[in-house]
């Protein structure tokens, strides 16, 4: 009982579908390979599966079958349309002629846009390059007013950005100036009442010493003195208004 004959469809169920496409490729494959041998023939295999998976094979190389057959179909489509290769020149051949002409025109319209070549022109084309001029003049003078104005508008921002910067330092510097003033004037009057209080410390301590400890203030005594006075030069200089108080060190 021989084997029945199988319908060629498409198989529907996946697993016996990929059952029998590995069992066929292996056995074209083998098919091809055994063509190579029996009838000395270059062979090459390509298969594609459905999930897009590439199978190959080749009886000497895969690049060199493929050049071989890219280069026979070439030879085969020139002897089937022998003439493809003459009109293929021709139409270059045209194509270069018109390249060239548009050239000459595009060449000819730059001269006359420059005041060249001129002669050649009636009235009427002289108005027309006249009003083309013109147009091109009136749209330079747009942009160039429209570039002016963008530059414009950048520095005044700019000048804007540094009016505000120059405003936040000058109030930084001025509270800097606030902040050595009220400082000064602390250290001051610190040192005007160590100063008035340091001689009646003296003579409640011992009268017998009063004189010489007024003929002998401390170093300590003598340099803050001599402190407190810069500092309210330094004050006083730095406000024009304000009338400088001398200090007597006792």
């Amino acid at each position: 009982m021989g084997r029945g004959k199988i319908e060629i469809k498409k198989i529907e169920n996946l697993n016996s579908r990929q059952v029998t496409f590995s069992k066929r490729r292996n056995g074209l494959l083998k098919k091809a390979k055994e063509l190579s041998i029996l009838c000395d023939a270059e062979v090459g295999v390509i298969i594609f599966s459905s999930t897009g998976k590439v199978y190959q094979w080749s009886s000497t190389s895969m690049e060199h079958t493929l050049s071989r057959y890219n280069k026979g179909m070439e030879e085969e489509h020139s002897l089937e349309h022998p003439f493809d290769e003459q009109q293929a020149e021709k139409l270059q051949g045209i194509e270069v002629n018109t390249m060239k002409q548009e050239h000459l025109r595009l060449h000819t319209a730059y001269m006359r846009l420059n005041g060249k070549e001129l002669d050649d022109l009636s009235f009427k084309e002289l108005k027309q390059l006249e009003n083309q001029l013109n147009e091109g003049i009136a749209s330079v003078e747009q942009q160039k007013e429209q570039i002016l104005m963008e530059q414009l508008k950048r520095s005044r921002l700019q000048e804007q950005k540094t009016i505000m910067e120059n405003e936040d330092l000058r109030k930084q510097v001025e509270e800097l100036r606030q902040k050595r003033s009220s400082n000064i004037l602390e250290l001051n009057l610190l040192l005007e009442r160590r100063l008035e209080h340091s001689p009646n410390n003296s003579k409640a301590d011992d009268n017998n010493s009063a004189s010489d400890d007024d003929n002998h203030l401390p170093d300590t005594s003598l340099h803050l003195g001599k402190f407190l006075y810069q500092n309210r030069a330094l004050h006083y200089k730095s406000r024009p208004t304000a009338t400088v108080t001398s200090i007597h060190v006792r």
